[in-house]
């Protein structure tokens, strides 16, 4: 059972969450840009940055495990490991010309950002039931600090190291890791009840849940498109003649749109229920990709990631509610982890046709094609209003 307050450890991993969320914005704002520079090929520019998303997807399952069966606090401190060591190896191979080294990196950057993602569930174990969705989504708002942590640390350190681009800012990332790693070690998480670790029902059972389907559906699209978006953006705003600065602003906003929400979004899920907050995300997202067809210069790139930032916060936190209602308390780590797995394996793909869509076709495409996850993520809520959809859950 959760401590009667947890107020201190939803804190802790609020600031931690503030700290890590500083690895996806560097990995982001000089993915493809180091990719670019590195790659044998100019199609394998974001490569890096699809790389980072596998690594989400192949930890979370094991993380998951790991928490099972030894608690979160330890999936925690590996994980902030993992990012030590990849802000360690990309800066090596940044100095060194490696561009599979620099694979390898984000991979385990992906990894330590697949950990991070778990302390949204985790705050939900720190407190009573009643306030499992604010607890939720106030971890989310500390990546609000993490929308001015990465891209300073990008825009401060990118020239220190000549001429060698990026290799100091990957140096200060690892440090950073290294002082989120000291906050999660503060945090009392309650270790596995025996339950948890037999792990309830089979997953199978669980996962044909229209309920769980209707989670993972709206937080596959939410995320997938936040990241098709975001990866391809960076490099289109170059390739479009703007500046390093432009681009580290605009992401800088995009992340704080991301998590600003997060002092809101729990009672607002509490007060008009997760599917209303999911589907205010969707149109979010459909309004972003409208702005980025109207124009290329500075405000279109800032309102694009600006909206985009807003409808994923809305939709994935709304979705991630949802995971919270269609398991049992035994079988947390694992649906969530499965959740998890589904989502960021579904977004690795989109993360590989971001690069190669926007090379060969450019950024209005990559807008355009969004729209189609769009509509199956509205079709699947539209379903779960209906009068079969309730008796199913009854």
């Amino acid at each position: 059972m959760p401590a009667p307050s947890g107020n201190a450890d939803v804190l802790r991993l609020a600031i931690a969450q503030a700290l890590a969320g500083g690895n996806a914005a560097v990995v982001y704002a000089t993915g493809a840009i180091v990719g670019n520079v590195l790659a044998p090929h100019n199609a394998l520019a974001t490569l890096p940055l699809s790389i980072f998303v596998v690594g989400m997807a192949a930890c979370t399952l094991p993380v998951g495990a790991i928490a099972r069966r030894h608690g979160r606090r330890a999936a925690f401190l590996i994980g902030t490991g993992a990012g030590v060591l990849a802000g360690l190896l990309a800066a090596f191979a940044s100095v060194t010309g490696s561009f599979w080294l620099f694979c390898v990196a984000t991979f385990l950057g992906g990894a330590y950002a697949a950990v991070v993602l778990s302390f949204r569930f985790a705050a939900a174990d720190c407190v009573p039931a009643a306030r499992r969705h604010r607890a939720m989504s106030l971890v989310m708002a500390g990546g609000v600090f993490a929308g001015v942590i990465g891209p300073q640390l990008v825009t401060h350190t990118m020239d220190l190291w000549q001429p060698h681009l990026f290799a100091a800012t990957y140096l200060a990332q690892a440090a950073v890791a290294a002082v989120a790693a000291l906050v999660l070690f503060g945090v009392s998480i309650p270790m596995p009840s025996k339950a948890e670790v037999a792990g309830g029902r089979p997953l199978g059972v669980i996962a044909r849940q229209p309920l769980f389907v209707t989670a993972v559906v709206c937080g596959v699209v939410s995320y997938l498109l936040m990241n098709f978006l975001m990866t391809a953006a960076p490099l289109a705003m170059r390739l479009c003649g703007l500046s390093q600065e432009d681009s580290n602003l605009g992401l800088q906003w995009h992340i704080i749109a991301m998590y600003a929400p997060g002092f809101v979004t729990g009672t607002l899920i509490t007060r008009f229920g997760a599917a209303r907050i999911v589907a205010v995300g969707l149109a979010l997202i459909a309004a972003s990709a409208a702005v980025g067809l109207l124009g290329v210069d500075v405000a279109h790139f800032w309102a694009t990631l600006i909206l985009l930032g807003l409808g994923w916060n809305f939709g994935f936190v709304g979705a991630s509610a949802l995971v919270l209602e269609s398991h049992r308390p035994e079988e947390r780590t694992r649906v969530q982890s499965l959740n998890d797995f589904l989502v960021f394996g579904t977004m690795a793909i989109g993360s590989f046709a971001s690069g190669g869509l926007l090379t060969v076709a450019g950024w209005n495409t990559v807008l355009m094609v969004s729209f189609a996850p769009l509509v199956l993520a509205v079709l699947t809520l539209i379903a779960m209003a209906s009068p079969r959809f309730r008796r199913s859950q009854s």
